[in-house]
């Protein structure tokens, strides 16, 4: 199969053997609309939020930083650290990956300041990388879930569930899904496959938006996802009636965050191993898929990157989706 293949799930050899899955399998087009009104909600609360700010107020943003410290004036709850940025250089814009706020709160480059600050924007080469680094994990999981949803066909009833917080020492970023089958086991081909449908999306430069939602309109956008629904409830019990998305492109999923600020910022990628994690029921299988990234503009020789890759197609220990979700939740992504 060519890297671009659309991956069908091999253990099935005809459409006949689909039948029994028939009445949870959505169709191409309801699939599509279900995405559609998923962006549509997500654009029309965007914009309610925006015109919700009302009279412009300013706030001070104390940039920290090279070439040399400098102070701005911006708009509250409509201004982003990206806009900063944007005051600063174009070299700024590009290599700012995530901003840290009073020194201590990771911010995402396109979230509005609510208030007079001091802002660092973090590249992949300052000093301490820990957010940063952790922002690209939580972003390369996001992107797979993405990556997954172009790559397989509808037939094989791919549902993603969830992915747990960063851990950039356990050597893989994380997808868990569930996939209409009871065996998996992907060839190398692939495995390529699902990589290259993330450098694709790196390539698209795609802007990544956060947006924090109700617990009514979440449930409403994701209507149609069995898992999602199933996590909704703790999730916003446990964020005060409130839950947090991010938007790549058309993909719309829920994170804790923050995450980078654009897909551009993965560089080379590989999707190592998947895993069989449980049989949810009769037709679902839990499945976990695993990879390794760098991030765009870093190298390593081959026998350096293949190293990490090996490690990569360990299972992975973080939180299984077979937990318990309200115990688990505060390491969700």
């Amino acid at each position: 199969m060519a890297p671009s293949a659309t991956i069908l799930v091999p253990t099935f050899k005809s459409v006949a053997k689909f039948h029994h899955l028939q009445n949870l399998h959505r169709c191409a087009s309801s699939l599509s609309a279900a995405l559609t009104k998923r962006n549509e909600l997500f654009d029309e609360e965007q914009r309610r939020q925006r015109e919700a700010v009302g009279r412009i107020e300013k706030i001070e943003v104390r940039y920290l930083g090279l070439p040399e410290d400098a102070t701005l004036v911006m708009n509250r709850s409509i201004s982003t650290p990206y806009n900063c940025a944007q005051h600063l250089s174009e070299g700024h814009c590009k290599r700012s990956a995530l901003a840290l706020i009073d020194g201590k709160v990771p911010w995402d480059m396109h979230r509005p300041l609510k208030d007079s600050c001091t802002l660092q924007l973090l590249n992949f080469m300052v000093a301490d990388p820990i957010n940063v680094n952790k922002a690209f994990w939580r972003t390369c999981s996001f992107m797979l879930g993405a990556a997954l949803q172009n790559c397989f066909k509808d037939a094989a009833g791919l549902q993603l569930h969830s992915f747990p917080g960063p851990n950039v020492k356990s050597g893989s970023f994380v997808h868990d899904i569930a996939l209409g089958v009871k065996e998996w086991q992907p060839t190398n081909a692939e495995l390529r496959a699902i990589s290259s449908e993330m450098v694709k999306l790196a390539e698209k430069d795609l802007k990544i938006e956060r947006l924090e939602v109700s617990d009514d309109l979440a449930i409403e956008m994701f209507r149609d996802t069995q898992y999602k629904n199933e996590q909704l409830p703790s999730i916003s019990q446990q964020n005060q009636g409130r839950v947090v998305l991010y938007r790549m492109g058309t993909h719309i999923d829920i994170s804790r965050g923050p995450m980078v600020g654009s897909s551009h910022f993965l560089g080379k990628c590989t999707i190592a191993a998947v895993h069989k994690i449980a049989e949810e029921s009769d037709k679902d299988t839990l499945f976990r898929i695993q990879g390794v990234a760098l991030p765009k503009g870093f190298a390593l020789n081959h026998v350096a990157y293949g190293t990490l890759e090996k490690r990569a197609k360990k299972l992975n220990p973080a939180r299984l989706p077979t937990e318990s979700f309200e115990e688990s939740f505060m390491q969700l992504a």
